[in-house]
C-alpha cells in the first residue's frame, strides 16, 4: 500500500529566508506522524505546503498515488487533506451545529446552499450532529461558537474538520493553551479521530501529547530534518535536546 503522504525534497522560501529546506517524509496507512521542533523550526511551513496555503519552492508532495504540489487549498481539500490552526478559527457567530454544517462538502461546492440556509435538509443535519456528538458536543449544539470554553472550542474545530470527510488530517498544535484535564482529553478525543482517518499529523510542542499519540515523531530545525524515529528516540536525540534545552543534559517533559 502506498504511503498516505509523500514530501520529497520539498523547500519553501521567502526571500532570503529559508522556512523549510530540502526536507522529505512519508506519512504511512494508520500512522500518527508527530513533527516537533522549537520555533521557527518551519513545522507550520511544512503543514502549510501540504494543505495547499502555500506552494513549494522546490520538491514534490503527494496524497496517496496523486502529485498535488501545485494544486489549489480547494483541490487539496476535496481530494481528503483538512487541518486545524494554531489560532482556533470558528465561525463565532453561528451555532456549534452550524459551525459543523459549513464544511459539509455539499455547501462547500455549493456556496449558494449555504448562503440561503440549509434548507431543513434532514441527512445533512444527521451528519453533522452526529459529529458533534461524537466529539462529545451533543448538548451544546445550539450554543453560539463564540461562547465555547477554549476546549470545546478546539473540539468543534476538529469536528469541523471531519465534517470535511478528510483521508489525512493535520493538527496545527491543538494542545497549546490547554490545561492538563484538558490536554488528556484531547488525547483522547484524538485517538478516536484515527478510527475515521488514514493518518493523522501532528505538529505539538507538548512533549506529553506527542508520547502518547504519535507512532514515529520527525523533529525539525531550520527547516530541515535534524531526527526520525519512535518518540522515546527522538527526544532522547542529542541534537533535539540542544536545539530545546540548549545542552544534551537533561529530559524533554
Amino acid at each position: 500500500m502506498s504511503s498516505v503522504l509523500s514530501v520529497d525534497g520539498v523547500t519553501k522560501t521567502f526571500g532570503g529566508l529559508v522556512a523549510v529546506d530540502s526536507l522529505s517524509l512519508t506519512v504511512e496507512p494508520g500512522e500518527a506522524l508527530g513533527i516537533l521542533g522549537p520555533n521557527g523550526a518551519g513545522k507550520t511551513a511544512l503543514i502549510n505546503m501540504v494543505s495547499g496555503f502555500y506552494r513549494p519552492t522546490a520538491g514534490t508532495i503527494r496524497l496517496f498515488d496523486r502529485e498535488i504540489t501545485d494544486l489549489s487549498l480547494h483541490q487539496i481539500g476535496r481530494l481528503g487533506i483538512a487541518r486545524t490552526f494554531q489560532n482556533i478559527r470558528l465561525f463565532r457567530r453561528m451555532t456549534v451545529l452550524e459551525n459543523v454544517m459549513t464544511a459539509n462538502p455539499r455547501y462547500t461546492r455549493k456556496p449558494l446552499r449555504a448562503f440561503f440556509g440549509f434548507g431543513g435538509r434532514r441527512h445533512d443535519i444527521d451528519e453533522a450532529m452526529a459529529l458533534v456528538e461524537f466529539m462529545g458536543l451533543a448538548d451544546r449544539a445550539d450554543r453560539i461558537a463564540g461562547s465555547l470554553p477554549y476546549g470545546d472550542a478546539r473540539r468543534l474545530e476538529m469536528a469541523r474538520a471531519l465534517a470535511t470527510g478528510p483521508r489525512l488530517l493535520l493538527l496545527d498544535e491543538p494542545g497549546a493553551g490547554m490545561n492538563e484535564e484538558e490536554t488528556e482529553r484531547l488525547i483522547a478525543d484524538i485517538h478516536k479521530c484515527r478510527e475515521r482517518l488514514a493518518a493523522i499529523v501532528l505538529i505539538e510542542h507538548d512533549m506529553t501529547m506527542i508520547r502518547k499519540i504519535a507512532d514515529r515523531v520527525v523533529a525539525m530545525n531550520y527547516g530541515r530534518k535534524m531526527a526520525e524515529g519512535r518518540p522515546t528516540e527522538v527526544l532522547s536525540h542529542p541534537e533535539v535536546k540542544r536545539a530545546y534545552l540548549g545542552t544534551t543534559e537533561g529530559e524533554l517533559v
